[in-house]
Formats: structure tokens, C-alpha cells, sequence
């Protein structure tokens, strides 16, 4: 599975050849660092390790760990196994890897949206739609319990509660522009996260 690590730039949208308007997100994709290579022999699987954006300050082992690849410490290291390709320690591997028109996976860190209740979180409907049996309070969950058996609340029960700052993985997202020259990836819809969040895209 090859893979760069990238910055989420924003969303735009652009036309296709049938005068479609097809929104977009421009990723800035690498250019990363091969700051190690796992083999069989030694680590029991082959991966490579990359790093990307050079981080301002870092402890002695990153700093050491990333003088082993002529580099300086990264900001974000992230390991791809089964990388398609030769590359040794220190090699630079650009957006090259990705080609128009082939599908990708996209992974980063969602939005934090705080502590949400249960009809922005889980889409609950309120009064107007007698959710959950509730009877006069507009967004409130309802009933949240069986009977005197179980006599307990399931686990997973929808209920408010912190929402967004996860891990998402959006898939089969289609390459549609490669600007090599400025290491920009535009890819079709949208992707995890704020502007200038990490996001790993993986092929």
C-alpha cells in the first residue's frame, strides 16, 4: 500500500469537460522523507516510514532518529507497509506516486464539535416527530431504558455526549488534478479535518 502524508489546504471546485462543477479539496502532498526502513529480517514486515512538514522543535530521539536519514525532525511520521517501489533511507517521495484518475483513501482527524446532544449528534427528531417517546421537551433523548429487566442502559445506547476529533477514513476518492511542480493533490469531495490538518492518503 503506498501512501503519502499531507496538509489539508481547502475545498474548491472545478469544471469537468461537460461543464460539470465538481467540488474538490486541495491536499498538499508531501514531499516526505524516508526516515526508515522496516524490513522482514529485522522487524518481521517491510514498511517505510515517512515524515513530513520539519518540526520547529523536537526531543534528542527524533532528532537523532531523523540524523540517521540526513534530515531533520519531522512534525508527522507515519508508516506505510507493502510501499510499492525502491526507496532507501533519506529518499524524497513526492506526489509523483499518485496518478489522475485513480482512486484514493483519505484518513484524518475530524472536527471537534464538543459535547453535542442527541439530535445534533444522532439526528434525533424531537417533539414534532415523537422521538423516543418524549412528550414535551423538544430535543431531550426520551427513554433510554428497557424495563425492570435488564434494569440497565445497553452499552452503545445513542445519548449525548462528545462528538467529532475522531479518526475517519474516507474512501475511493477520485484523483483529479496532480500539480507536481507545487506537491498539490486535488482529489474529488471532501476530506476529514480543518484546514492545515494532517491527512494520510493512501492508494
Amino acid at each position: 500500500m503506498s501512501g503519502l502524508i499531507g496538509k489539508k489546504v481547502g475545498m474548491t471546485s472545478i469544471f469537468d469537460e461537460n461543464g460539470k462543477n465538481i467540488p474538490c479539496t486541495v491536499i498538499e502532498a508531501g514531499p516526505c522523507v524516508v526516515t526508515q526502513v522496516r524490513t522482514e529480517e529485522v522487524d518481521g514486515y517491510s514498511a517505510l516510514q515517512l515524515g513530513f512538514d520539519d518540526a520547529k522543535t523536537a526531543n534528542k530521539a527524533a532528532q537523532g532518529h531523523a540524523k540517521k536519514a540526513g534530515t531533520v525532525a519531522k512534525r508527522k511520521v507515519v508508516e506505510f507497509q507493502d510501499f510499492e517501489g525502491e526507496f532507501k533511507l533519506g529518499d524524497a517521495v513526492t506526489v509523483d506516486v499518485f496518478k489522475e484518475g485513480q482512486f484514493v483513501d483519505v484518513v484524518g482527524t475530524s472536527k471537534g464539535k464538543g459535547f453535542q446532544g442527541v439530535v445534533k449528534r444522532h439526528g434525533f427528531g424531537g417533539v414534532g416527530q415523537s422521538t423516543h417517546g418524549q412528550h414535551n421537551r423538544l430535543r431531550a433523548p426520551g427513554s433510554i431504558g428497557a424495563a425492570s429487566y435488564p434494569a440497565r442502559v445497553f452499552k452503545g445506547m445513542r445519548m449525548a455526549g462528545q462528538m467529532g476529533n475522531e479518526r475517519v477514513k474516507v474512501q475511493n476518492l477520485r484523483v483529479l488534478k496532480v500539480v507536481a511542480e507545487k506537491n498539490l493533490l486535488v482529489v474529488k469531495g471532501c476530506v476529514p479535518g480543518h484546514k492545515n490538518s494532517y491527512v494520510i492518503i493512501e492508494r
